[in-house]
């Protein structure tokens, strides 16, 4: 599984030209945000270094060469939420993550 985790921090020194991007989005807070990918049991697998909390979860995976360790890794199945949508592409199909599309009526077999 992946996700990630925002950590709350104390507000930046008040001359620092880059305080605004510790700023969450989601809760409105200064924070740093950091990926954790663990196995089944919640081990913990790998964790990313903690930087700003501006960026998407997608985004910080990414910069944080993520990407590049699954792309490459062994085939196993990732699961992530939708804040990982599209890293299926990238990483040959090992992230997996609920469909994009929501289906108001008629929904197809294969969605639950």
């Amino acid at each position: 599984m992946i996700d990630g985790t925002e950590i709350r921090v104390r507000r930046p020194a008040q001359g620092r030209n880059d305080g605004d991007k510790f700023i969450s989005g989601k809760n409105k807070q200064n924070a740093v945000k950091s990926v954790v990918v663990t196995d089944g049991e919640g081990r913990v697998l790998w964790c990313s270094p903690a930087q700003p909390a501006r960026c998407a979860d997608i985004t910080h995976a990414r910069q944080s060469g993520l990407v590049r360790l699954l792309a490459g890794g062994p085939a196993v199945e990732i699961l992530a939420d939708a804040g990982y949508q599209g890293l299926g592409v990238q990483t040959g199909g090992r992230v997996v993550t609920p469909p994009h599309r929501k289906f108001k009526k008629n929904a197809p077999a294969w969605y639950e």
